[in-house]
């Protein structure tokens, strides 16, 4: 399983600030492949999925932490 952690700020006054380039990709990815809803886990938003490769598929879990950006990491 791989796990995509997308950074970012929590909450509406942030959805479009330069720093939550890392929420909109992992929306993006979940996007794209069909995953399923957002789930508060982790202390987070949190989506499953899986991703064809040429292997086979990948199961993915998305993570974007809602802790602020400073603290998160």
């Amino acid at each position: 399983m791989l796990i995509l952690a997308g950074q970012g700020n929590p909450g509406p006054a942030y959805a479009g600030n330069r720093h939550n380039i890392g929420f909109r990709a992992v929306d993006a990815i979940a996007a794209r492949w069909g995953f399923g809803p957002e789930r508060s886990r982790f202390q987070g938003l949190a989506r499953e999925g899986a991703i064809d490769t040429p292997g086979g598929p990948v199961k993915v879990l998305t993570l974007k932490p809602q802790t602020f950006y400073n603290e998160s990491g």
